[in-house]
């Protein structure tokens, strides 16, 4: 409910358009397609290359809503458990990749990333992993090829249908 992260983002010189749930932006849990449109008016969209919309919540009340999204990622922390896709299937179903983060955390944790995996693979077998430190930049490679293939995908999709 505050703009600290968008304040941040705009200081690097990001486009911004802040959405938010709290009161005087709807009240609600999650973001739906309705409000994301809303808010993409406020953008440049002619000059962006790809945009990110950060669904922030529990791992239940994103999951239900569609927000119009070419492809959806969600960062899950190590520390969180490797029962969570068993516990949680609907936000582990709907999304193409799992950024796992916190890997750095690895060592001083009972954390089993094959476990994770393997939970993982009984609700979404196609979806993507991709460990990553945010701390160390272990793992932004694949994160941002990840990011240039959705946005290829994207285009070539525009430019058929265009």
């Amino acid at each position: 409910e505050t703009s600290i992260d968008a304040d941040r983002l705009a200081g690097f010189g990001a486009a911004i358009s802040l959405l938010n749930t709290g009161n005087g932006f709807g009240g609600e849990c999650h973001l739906d397609a309705p409000m994301v449109a809303r808010a993409l008016t406020a953008l440049p969209m002619a000059d962006l290359d790809l945009v990110l919309v950060e669904n922030v919540g529990n791992l239940v009340c994103p999951a239900e809503f569609d927000i119009g999204a070419h492809a959806s990622a969600m960062v899950y922390a190590i520390t969180e458990g490797e029962e969570k896709p068993l516990k949680y299937p609907v936000m582990f179903r709907t999304v193409d990749a799992v950024v796992v983060n916190k890997l750095d955390l690895l060592p001083y944790l009972d954390a089993d990333l094959d476990l994770f995996r393997a939970n993982l693979a009984k609700v979404n077998p196609d979806a993507v992993v991709i460990p990553l430190s945010a701390r160390t930049g272990e793992g932004l490679a694949e994160w941002y090829a990840w990011l240039s293939s959705v946005r290829d995908r994207s285009v070539a999709q525009a430019g058929e249908t265009a």
